[in-house]
């Protein structure tokens, strides 16, 4: 998933327990804060158990499902492992422990009565039939542990929909066995010492990494809005804008929010890529767009500026060592995602272009990877694309500062000459900086902003490419 990618969350199953699975194939779809991914199994044969269901958080390195193989049985992970010997040796483990940990407390206490509702001795129990899922490992303990399909519908689960884990049946057994139970008075006889059950790491229940659960065992989901006219349509937000719309509220609610603006005459920098697109097209087969020019020009005016290359960790301000820039794009369904630049400060225009292009293509074509979206330290976000003159954009946290660039327009204006005033047709746009006033005051902001307007309006027409 990447260095920086530390836990995702599972969005889709595309395989059923039972299916089929061939090499390569794509199991199931996981997505991080802004990126979705498909995890693929490494060998083929049947999927046997999902140990996650869909929406759980889940970390790098965790074991997903069993895929039983004409060797045995292996793990699908989001961090595969060298080779499958260790997931085999694995899986085989953590059966053959959970069934020493829970059968020897009951090998040892026979005449203790579990508190509970029992089946039937030699009463066949048929899960099935319940109308609660239950996923076929918690049905096998189950069985082999002689639970009856009500005692198991009556375990709180802590799955995802209530649903019993392996965990929450291995814990009630546990409990069940050592629970103490009211007996009519007998006659005294030498108390038999209790044994004391030891779990040493060697036979201990291995316990996956919780997924986050709700302070409720079975929070009931809200009632979506109803249509007062009957003719309103009610749509349900999808994941990612649910996540960008948690980010927004957090970043306004976390940073003092402060707008500059300033005007810019970008003639020279227009008149610059009309000259010189078609050519630069044709020798580096790659698009000249403002984009790759605002952006070198932005991480010119951050070297100058370092104290806007900073995040906020509490009461500690966090100097960044490398510039990357994210480049906030639109998607086609309307969403936003924020793809990196790294060490933008290091390329050249054409550098910069070819970054600027890739991450844009991937992005619409929702093929970036999770590494392209994290690590940023400043972002530019172009209003412009859509006709807006300026905005006041909402700053990516933890960074400090996130720079609108409006749309360019033909306009009057004053040009001052040694021969005198005159007006004259420039090209113009409006620059939007928005910054965290709790560590960037108005000098620091207002200076970010006027100096790169300064690079802009000073770009060298006779500069190569």
């Amino acid at each position: 998933m990447g260095e920086s990618v530390a836990e995702a969350t599972i969005t889709n199953w595309l395989k059923e327990v039972g299916d089929r699975i061939e090499v390569d194939e794509a199991v199931l779809e996981i997505a991080t804060d802004k990126v979705d991914s498909e995890i693929p199994s490494e060998v083929s044969g049947v999927l046997v158990e999902k140990l996650f269901q869909k929406d759980d958080l889940v970390q790098v390195g965790q074991t997903l499902g069993i895929i039983e193989t004409e060797g045995g049985a292996v793990g699908v992970a989001q961090e595969a492992p060298t080779s499958a010997a260790p997931a085999v040796e694995a899986v085989a483990k953590t059966v053959e422990h959970a069934r020493e940990f829970v059968a020897a407390p009951a090998a040892v206490i026979p005449s203790v009565a579990p508190v509970g509702v029992q089946a039937v001795e030699g009463e066949p129990q048929d899960y099935t039939h319940s109308e609660k899922f239950f996923s076929p490992l918690v049905r096998n303990i189950a069985k082999e542990e002689g639970i009856s399909v009500a005692e198991l519908e009556s375990i709180a689960g802590t799955g995802n929909e209530g649903r019993v884990t392996k965990n929450d049946l291995l814990d009630y057994i546990k409990n069940k066995v050592n629970a103490p139970v009211a007996a009519a008075p007998a006659p005294v006889a030498p108390a038999v010492p209790q044994p004391q059950v030891v779990t040493p790491s060697a036979v201990e229940v291995p316990q996956q990494a919780p997924s986050v659960q709700p302070t409720t065992q079975n929070p009931q989901p809200k009632a979506a809005p109803v249509s007062v006219n009957g003719q309103d349509e009610i749509v349900e937000m999808d994941r990612m804008r649910k996540l960008i719309a948690g980010y927004m509220v957090q970043s306004v609610q976390t940073s003092a929010h402060v707008q500059s603006f300033i005007e810019v005459d970008v003639t020279a920098i227009w008149d610059w890529r009309e000259k010189n697109k078609n050519a630069f097209e044709k020798r580096e087969g790659e698009k000249l767009t403002f984009t790759p020019i605002f952006m070198e020009i932005v991480a010119k005016a951050l070297k100058d500026f370092p104290m806007m290359n900073i995040s906020v960790d509490g009461d500690y301000i966090v100097k960044k060592k490398n510039i990357n820039l994210g480049m906030a794009a639109a998607l086609p369904n309307g969403n936003l995602i924020v793809p990196v630049i790294k060490n933008a400060d290091q390329l050249n225009l054409l550098g910069m272009a070819k970054a600027v292009n890739d991450l844009g293509n991937r992005a619409k074509a929702g093929k970036l990877k999770p590494d392209d979206t994290q690590g940023g330290t400043y972002t530019v976000t172009n209003v412009g694309t859509f006709g807006s003159v300026f905005g006041t954009p909402i700053i990516n946290q933890p960074q400090v500062g996130i720079l609108a660039l409006g749309a360019i327009r033909k306009v009057p204006a004053v040009i001052e000459t040694p021969e005198g005033d005159f007006i004259g047709i420039r090209k113009k746009m409006f620059l939007s900086h928005s910054y965290d006033h709790r560590v960037v005051d108005g000098a620091l902001g207002g200076s970010f902003v006027k100096r790169v307007a300064e690079y802009m309006e000073a770009f060298d027409e006779n500069r190569s490419f």
